[in-house]
């Protein structure tokens, strides 16, 4: 498998970044797994203007529509999707707004769930996630997001699939592409991180021997 340099870039990208670990973790849904990406270790200026542009580019390079807003779900996405938005603007001199919602509807001053733009009818939505495991998280934007206005998802952009089953035979991605109509497009597959780091030494020590692929690989579903 040839990746190309900006998915190399990514992948060396969170590695530095402590944001991709391998070991024994628990997922948010409660399953066990072998690698954790936690985005909130992006946590400086350098790290998160970096990490806007990885996604604005998969943006640009998968999404033909116009959009009018990126939405981040609280909490990991509300950086994401402000980081996002910047780039576009940045990068591509589009000047799109941002929103992201309260885990608690706020019942004083202007009230409501969404901070940032209220989305509107006919609007165009891209959702920035850091991963979709269960597919929980996306469920719940899309509940939030149709009940506030008749707006199309027109794509969610995630760092990495990590191509596991989810409640049936398919992948969580992939049940949540088959529940709502919308494409998800990582900014690399955990295969693909897989087959360049493995048997190579990263920082002075060999993150993917043997044991750990298989630990991951047996997860995969293609």
């Amino acid at each position: 498998m040839i990746l190309q340099d900006s998915k190399k870039d990514f992948i060396e990208f969170m590695l530095a970044s402590n944001v991709l670990r391998f070991g024994s973790f628990m997922t948010k849904s409660g399953r066990e797994t072998p690698y954790f990406i936690n985005t909130g270790f992006y946590n400086d200026g350098q790290g998160i203007e970096k990490l806007g542009h990885f996604y604005a580019n998969c943006i640009e390079e998968y999404v033909p529509a116009d959009i009018q807003t990126i939405y981040g779900p609280s909490y990991k996405g509300i950086p994401l999707a402000v980081a996002t938005t910047v780039a576009m603007q940045n990068l591509y001199g589009k000047n799109l707004h941002y929103s992201f919602n309260r885990k608690e509807v706020k019942d004083h001053g202007e009230g409501g769930l969404i901070v940032g733009y209220t989305p509107q009818d006919g609007d165009n939505i891209v959702i920035v996630e850091d991963v979709i495991t269960a597919g929980l998280s996306i469920t719940e934007s899309m509940g939030i997001l149709k009940s506030i206005a008749d707006i199309h998802v027109q794509a969610i952009i995630v760092s990495v699939d990590r191509m596991e089953r989810g409640e049936l035979e398919r992948t969580a991605i992939q049940e949540i592409q088959h529940k709502f109509g919308a494409p998800v497009y990582p900014i690399v597959t955990i295969e693909e991180v897989v087959n360049y780091i493995y048997n190579e030494k990263k920082g002075g020590r060999m993150i993917i021997d043997e044991a750990m692929k298989e630990k991951i690989e047996v997860r995969i579903v293609r």
